[in-house]
């Protein structure tokens, strides 16, 4: 039977999973809505992944005879200056779920949770990924504002990314 410290944890970072889906379904609209399909298709195939990671934590709660409580999401933030403005925000976003995972790792370390732990190395490593893609595009993007060129060849490249 899984903890109430660890079930709470773990609802709460599925509501920061679902917000984080929620968040990057909206900078997808704003990319499509100033005619960069490309940026919006990455931007979708991300929150496809937050889903996914909202659904890997929402399935481990069951399966431990926990109580999934899904909570409110918050509204998230609809307009940018640029895509550069977008990209930075993935990126602080990202070391912001970081730091969440990490705290939740944490909870399972003082609740002595091991199948948790075990579960949380999944997430730790896919983090590494996430912050990794973000700073490629927001250096990408600082060097091509250096530049004034090559933002429709950025988009091209980012609407290759597969959706597995």
């Amino acid at each position: 039977m899984i903890s109430k410290a660890m079930q709470d944890a773990l609802n709460d970072q599925i509501n920061k999973e679902l917000y984080s889906s929620y968040l990057y379904l909206s900078m997808a609209a704003y990319f499509e809505d100033a005619n960069l399909p490309g940026f919006g298709h990455w931007m979708r195939v991300q929150e496809a992944e937050e889903r996914e990671h909202a659904m890997k934590l929402y399935d481990f709660l069951l399966e431990r005879g926990g109580k999934v409580m899904l909570k409110a999401i918050d509204a998230p933030k609809t307009e940018w200056k640029s895509a550069l403005e977008v990209a930075e925000e993935v990126a602080a976003h990202e070391a912001k779920v970081t730091a969440s995972i990490h705290a939740l790792y944490e909870t399972a370390l003082k609740e002595k949770d091991y199948a948790a732990q075990v579960m949380l190395q999944w997430f730790i490593s896919e983090q590494v990924e996430e912050e990794k893609n973000a700073a490629e595009i927001v250096a990408n993007l600082k060097l091509i504002e250096q530049r004034g060129t090559a933002v429709l060849m950025l988009d091209h490249r980012l609407s290759k990314r597969g959706g597995d």
